[in-house]
């Protein structure tokens, strides 16, 4: 995944910081510890930057997760039905299923995508 340093796409699937790409945002890396799954630095130890820019900053956060979890489950949708053959009724339960079972990717996929509508890649950041 290196190929991607420097692009908003690695620090959204990695978790690192955006301004400097060397630092992981959260301190449990896993997302399904869910006791911590909302943990975060307060900054970046690489480059100094504020990951919570204001208070309540990850609130919008929320409309990006809806936009993700609709995502999880039409893609659920599309293999149950089309591709395993399954009936409407089991394609509801599919999607509840791994509605469930991402929620934890989900959750953290929508706070990586919302801070870096805000923040950009600087190479070198952090660097004296």
């Amino acid at each position: 995944m290196k190929f991607l340093k420097g692009t908003k796409i690695y620090s959204i699937l990695t978790g690192t910081c955006p301004v400097c790409q060397e630092e992981s945002m959260y301190k449990e890396n896993n997302p399904y510890h869910l006791t911590r799954i909302f943990d975060m630095h307060e900054h970046c130890s690489h480059c100094g930057t504020k990951y919570k820019m204001e208070p309540s900053f990850f609130f919008g956060a929320m409309y990006v997760s809806y936009a993700v979890g609709i995502a999880f489950a039409v893609a659920a949708f599309t293999i149950a039905y089309f591709f395993l053959g399954g009936g409407l009724m089991t394609s509801f339960w599919v999607i509840i299923g791994t509605l469930v079972v991402f929620m934890p990717l989900i959750i953290r996929l929508s706070r990586n995508i919302w801070i870096n509508f805000f923040l950009n890649y600087k190479p070198g950041a952090g660097k004296n």
